[in-house]
């Protein structure tokens, strides 16, 4: 399943697919704010391994394998991050939702609310998966506490599942919506916290 040029858009955010000019829009968050690459399993800090994320992110959505977005925050008028849909397999109706970063101005703003409930109505509601699942850094507590705010459930974790770009290994947790929890409770969990 190959997506292109797909736009999701609420009057709070616009995701519209990653392009390799988008570097530029995004590169002060590799230079200035070097921690929010801490639980990344590639390299992203710097100018070099920016360039080459930004490019990884784009092949593979040429190969069909995700969908990178760069992500405008329409009330502040900026571009706050990236996020994407990867791993997609529609014949087992499912895909992964993540690498998601926000530059630290924009969170905890509700802008990742927002870019949620479109990327999840789209997953269950056009691309009709059966499941999303997510997965962070077993130690990144702040992104799991985002995950089950919006009504992931935890599932396990992958022991020394991936290395680390600093060194070493990361345990992996791995959560999911599945299509019959967003239309009971995730879906309308969302809309009141926007």
């Amino acid at each position: 399943m190959k997506l292109t040029n797909l736009v999701l858009e609420d009057d709070r955010v616009l995701l519209s697919q990653l392009e390799l000019d988008d570097y530029y829009n995004l590169l002060h968050f590799a230079l200035e704010e070097q921690d929010l690459w801490n639980y990344s399993i590639q390299p992203v800090a710097g100018e070099d391994n920016f360039r080459n994320y930004i490019s990884v992110a784009c092949l593979d959505a040429e190969a069909g394998s995700s969908l990178p977005f760069i992500v405008f925050d329409k009330q502040r008028q900026a571009y706050a991050g990236s996020t994407r849909f990867y791993d997609i397999q529609p014949s087992a109706g499912s895909l992964q939702l993540g690498y998601t970063w926000y530059g630290k101005q924009f969170q905890g703003t509700g802008l990742n609310v927002h870019c949620k409930f479109l990327m999840l109505q789209y997953a269950f509601e056009v691309l009709n998966m059966a499941r999303v699942e997510f997965r962070a850094d077993a130690t990144n507590t702040r992104s799991i506490a985002a995950m089950k705010k919006i009504g992931c459930l935890e599932e396990g974790i992958l022991r020394s599942h991936s290395p680390k770009a600093t060194g070493g290994r990361r345990d992996t947790i791995i959560l999911s919506i599945l299509r019959k929890e967003w239309f009971e409770n995730v879906k309308e969990l969302l809309k009141m916290m926007q």
